[in-house]
Protein backbone atom coordinates (compact mmCIF):
# COMPACT_ATOMS: atom_id res chain seq x y z
CA UNK A 1 0.00 0.00 0.00
CA UNK A 2 1.68 3.26 -0.46
CA UNK A 3 2.07 5.87 1.86
CA UNK A 4 -0.96 8.45 0.09
CA UNK A 5 -2.88 5.06 0.66
CA UNK A 6 -1.80 4.62 4.58
CA UNK A 7 -2.86 8.20 5.30
CA UNK A 8 -6.15 8.50 3.77
CA UNK A 9 -7.05 5.05 5.48
CA UNK A 10 -5.78 6.48 8.98
CA UNK A 11 -8.11 9.53 8.09
CA UNK A 12 -10.84 7.27 7.57
CA UNK A 13 -10.68 5.64 11.57
CA UNK A 14 -9.44 9.01 13.33
CA UNK A 15 -12.33 11.60 14.23
CA UNK A 16 -12.25 15.24 12.45
CA UNK A 17 -11.61 16.80 15.77
CA UNK A 18 -8.09 14.98 16.15
CA UNK A 19 -4.91 15.95 14.99
CA UNK A 20 -2.63 13.56 13.17
CA UNK A 21 0.74 14.13 13.47
CA UNK A 22 2.89 11.84 11.23
CA UNK A 23 5.99 11.21 12.65
CA UNK A 24 8.31 11.64 9.51
CA UNK A 25 12.02 10.54 11.62
CA UNK A 26 14.36 8.62 9.20
CA UNK A 27 11.99 9.06 6.76
CA UNK A 28 13.05 10.82 3.68
CA UNK A 29 12.05 14.26 2.09
CA UNK A 30 10.28 12.30 -1.01
CA UNK A 31 8.15 10.37 1.42
CA UNK A 32 7.01 13.47 3.77
CA UNK A 33 6.11 15.49 0.33
CA UNK A 34 3.82 12.34 -0.87
CA UNK A 35 1.97 12.79 2.47
CA UNK A 36 2.24 16.77 2.15
CA UNK A 37 0.62 16.37 -1.37
CA UNK A 38 -2.37 14.18 0.12
CA UNK A 39 -3.04 17.51 2.65
CA UNK A 40 -1.23 16.74 5.50
CA UNK A 41 0.12 19.72 7.50
CA UNK A 42 1.70 17.94 10.53
CA UNK A 43 5.20 16.41 10.88
CA UNK A 44 6.96 14.85 13.81
CA UNK A 45 10.46 14.59 14.48
CA UNK A 46 12.17 13.49 17.35
CA UNK A 47 15.93 14.49 16.14
CA UNK A 48 17.28 17.81 16.47
CA UNK A 49 19.76 17.19 13.60
CA UNK A 50 17.32 15.31 11.46
CA UNK A 51 15.07 18.45 12.08
CA UNK A 52 17.04 21.05 10.83
CA UNK A 53 18.11 19.12 7.27
CA UNK A 54 14.98 18.93 6.87
CA UNK A 55 13.14 21.77 7.46
CA UNK A 56 14.53 24.44 4.89
CA UNK A 57 14.34 22.01 1.94
CA UNK A 58 10.51 21.09 2.67
CA UNK A 59 7.25 23.12 2.32
CA UNK A 60 7.41 26.37 4.55
CA UNK A 61 3.99 25.64 5.53
CA UNK A 62 4.46 22.33 7.25
CA UNK A 63 4.01 22.33 10.78
CA UNK A 64 6.87 20.83 12.13
CA UNK A 65 6.17 18.96 16.16
CA UNK A 66 9.45 17.86 18.03
CA UNK A 67 8.22 14.73 19.48
CA UNK A 68 11.41 13.23 21.23
CA UNK A 69 13.82 14.10 24.24
CA UNK A 70 15.16 17.50 23.99
CA UNK A 71 18.32 18.90 25.07
CA UNK A 72 18.64 22.41 26.33
CA UNK A 73 21.43 22.54 24.04
CA UNK A 74 19.75 22.40 20.88
CA UNK A 75 16.97 24.14 21.74
CA UNK A 76 18.22 27.09 19.54
CA UNK A 77 18.58 25.15 16.37
CA UNK A 78 14.87 24.75 15.97
CA UNK A 79 13.14 27.80 18.01
CA UNK A 80 12.92 30.12 14.91
CA UNK A 81 10.49 27.67 13.21
CA UNK A 82 8.98 24.81 15.63
CA UNK A 83 5.08 24.82 16.04
CA UNK A 84 4.72 22.48 19.07
CA UNK A 85 7.19 20.65 21.68
CA UNK A 86 5.62 17.81 23.15
CA UNK A 87 8.31 17.09 25.70
CA UNK A 88 8.72 19.66 28.23
CA UNK A 89 9.97 18.56 31.21
CA UNK A 90 11.86 20.60 33.20
CA UNK A 91 12.17 23.66 34.35
CA UNK A 92 15.24 24.21 33.19
CA UNK A 93 14.24 23.05 29.20
CA UNK A 94 11.48 25.71 30.03
CA UNK A 95 13.51 28.70 30.79
CA UNK A 96 15.83 27.69 27.54
CA UNK A 97 13.29 27.58 25.55
CA UNK A 98 11.99 31.06 26.75
CA UNK A 99 15.35 32.64 25.84
CA UNK A 100 15.35 31.42 22.60
CA UNK A 101 12.15 32.22 21.72
CA UNK A 102 12.47 35.50 23.29
CA UNK A 103 15.65 36.05 20.74
CA UNK A 104 13.37 34.53 18.03
CA UNK A 105 10.89 37.06 18.57
CA UNK A 106 8.25 34.02 18.52
CA UNK A 107 5.59 32.50 21.35
CA UNK A 108 6.49 28.49 21.56
CA UNK A 109 3.97 26.29 22.09
CA UNK A 110 4.63 23.21 24.56
CA UNK A 111 3.34 20.32 25.88
CA UNK A 112 4.19 19.07 29.68
CA UNK A 113 5.25 15.89 29.29
CA UNK A 114 3.96 12.92 31.58
CA UNK A 115 6.05 9.74 33.02
CA UNK A 116 2.83 7.39 33.63
CA UNK A 117 4.01 4.03 31.45
CA UNK A 118 5.69 1.41 33.84
CA UNK A 119 8.79 1.92 32.25
CA UNK A 120 12.16 3.49 33.66
CA UNK A 121 13.40 4.31 29.91
CA UNK A 122 10.57 7.07 29.54
CA UNK A 123 11.39 10.87 30.57
CA UNK A 124 8.54 12.93 31.66
CA UNK A 125 7.57 14.85 34.71
CA UNK A 126 5.72 11.87 37.39
CA UNK A 127 2.21 13.47 38.31
CA UNK A 128 3.29 14.56 41.63
CA UNK A 129 6.52 16.44 40.24
CA UNK A 130 4.13 18.38 37.35
CA UNK A 131 1.56 19.06 40.17
CA UNK A 132 4.82 20.57 42.17
CA UNK A 133 5.63 22.68 38.91
CA UNK A 134 2.52 24.01 38.26
CA UNK A 135 1.99 25.01 41.70
CA UNK A 136 5.29 26.85 42.07
CA UNK A 137 4.30 29.06 39.00
CA UNK A 138 7.42 29.71 37.47
CA UNK A 139 5.81 28.88 33.65
CA UNK A 140 4.23 32.09 34.52
CA UNK A 141 7.19 34.45 34.25
CA UNK A 142 8.51 32.32 30.40
CA UNK A 143 6.47 35.38 28.42
CA UNK A 144 7.16 33.30 24.97
CA UNK A 145 6.11 29.68 25.81
CA UNK A 146 2.44 28.76 25.78
CA UNK A 147 1.78 25.73 28.06
CA UNK A 148 -0.81 24.05 25.61
CA UNK A 149 -1.65 20.52 27.17
CA UNK A 150 -0.23 17.48 27.78
CA UNK A 151 1.77 14.60 26.68
CA UNK A 152 2.06 10.99 27.33
CA UNK A 153 3.41 7.55 26.33
CA UNK A 154 1.80 4.10 27.38
CA UNK A 155 3.94 1.11 28.42
CA UNK A 156 4.79 -0.93 25.60
CA UNK A 157 2.19 -3.94 26.21
CA UNK A 158 0.06 -6.34 24.73
CA UNK A 159 -1.93 -5.94 27.80
CA UNK A 160 -4.35 -3.09 26.78
CA UNK A 161 -6.32 -2.07 29.81
CA UNK A 162 -3.11 -1.33 31.59
CA UNK A 163 -2.45 0.81 28.14
CA UNK A 164 -6.04 2.60 28.68
CA UNK A 165 -5.63 3.14 32.33
CA UNK A 166 -2.50 4.92 31.62
CA UNK A 167 -4.51 7.41 28.99
CA UNK A 168 -6.79 7.63 31.07
CA UNK A 169 -4.60 8.71 33.99
CA UNK A 170 -3.32 11.34 31.66
CA UNK A 171 -6.41 13.09 30.78
CA UNK A 172 -7.42 12.81 34.19
CA UNK A 173 -4.24 14.98 34.87
CA UNK A 174 -5.19 16.77 32.04
CA UNK A 175 -8.57 17.81 33.67
CA UNK A 176 -6.91 18.27 36.91
CA UNK A 177 -4.00 21.11 35.22
CA UNK A 178 -6.97 22.66 33.31
CA UNK A 179 -9.08 23.01 36.47
CA UNK A 180 -6.30 23.96 39.02
CA UNK A 181 -4.57 26.92 36.44
CA UNK A 182 -5.36 27.03 33.07
CA UNK A 183 -9.58 27.45 33.81
CA UNK A 184 -9.25 31.01 31.99
CA UNK A 185 -6.61 29.89 29.24
CA UNK A 186 -8.01 28.40 25.68
CA UNK A 187 -4.86 27.36 25.02
CA UNK A 188 -4.06 24.98 27.73
CA UNK A 189 -6.53 22.03 25.54
CA UNK A 190 -3.80 19.39 23.78
CA UNK A 191 -4.00 15.80 24.83
CA UNK A 192 -1.10 14.31 23.08
CA UNK A 193 -1.19 10.24 23.33
CA UNK A 194 -1.62 7.75 21.59
CA UNK A 195 0.91 5.92 18.21
CA UNK A 196 0.48 3.10 15.37
CA UNK A 197 -0.29 0.43 18.32
CA UNK A 198 -2.51 1.77 20.19
CA UNK A 199 -4.21 5.70 18.88
CA UNK A 200 -7.35 3.76 18.62
CA UNK A 201 -7.51 3.77 22.91
CA UNK A 202 -6.27 6.65 23.25
CA UNK A 203 -8.79 8.59 20.99
CA UNK A 204 -11.70 7.14 23.01
CA UNK A 205 -9.60 8.28 26.16
CA UNK A 206 -9.90 11.78 24.74
CA UNK A 207 -6.31 12.00 23.09
CA UNK A 208 -6.70 15.46 20.53
CA UNK A 209 -3.58 14.43 19.09
CA UNK A 210 -2.15 11.45 18.04
CA UNK A 211 1.47 10.81 16.74
CA UNK A 212 1.91 8.10 14.05
CA UNK A 213 4.57 7.05 11.94
CA UNK A 214 4.58 3.47 11.04
CA UNK A 215 0.88 3.13 9.91
CA UNK A 216 1.41 5.98 7.26
CA UNK A 217 5.18 5.61 6.25
CA UNK A 218 6.09 1.63 7.33
CA UNK A 219 8.33 0.17 9.05
CA UNK A 220 11.99 1.94 9.23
Amino acid sequence: MSVKANIDKLRESVPANVKIVAVSKFHSNDEILEVYNDGQLLFGESRVQELIVKQPTLPADIKWHFVGSLQRNKVKFIAPFIHLIHSLDSERLMREIEKQAAVNNRKISCLLQLHVADEETKSGFSPDECRQFLAEGKWRECKHVQLAGVMGMATFTEEMEQVRGEFRLIKSLFDEFKSQHFSNDDNFKEISMGMSGDYPIAIEEGATIIRVGTLIFGER
